[in-house]
């Protein structure tokens, strides 16, 4: 893997590209990327991710069941779940309800 700061690069990249309303995993994002033990650096570049321009909408990004084992890194701790409120994803004790159905996979959506 290359270092930390190009990885969290192409995290991001990947991240910009998930649409309104729909949700993917810390290691989904790691999978599609080719470096699928690498959930938790996802989640580290989730973490510098919110004063990156253009903006980062790490909002999306959840664990693999739905939770939203992020929100501790936002401006405040209900912001997460309000971001995805805002995109007409519906949370109910911290998780994303229909998540199967609003998982947005990389590695089909971004198919070459």
């Amino acid at each position: 893997m290359a270092n930390n700061s190009d990885f969290f690069e192409q995290v991001f990249q990947v991240v910009r590209l998930i649409p309104k309303g729909r949700v993917t995993s810390y290691g989904a994002i790691a999978a599609y990327l080719g470096a699928k033990k690498s959930s938790r650096t996802v989640g580290y570049a989730m973490n510098a991710s919110h004063a990156k321009k253009p903006k980062v909408p790490a909002h999306r990004v959840v664990n693999r069941n739905g939770l939203l084992t992020g929100k501790h890194h936002f401006s405040y701790p209900t912001q997460m779940q309000e971001l995805l409120e805002n995109e007409n994803i519906k949370v109910e004790s911290d998780s994303v309800v229909d998540f199967k159905k609003l998982f947005w996979d990389p590695n089909i959506e971004l198919k070459l």
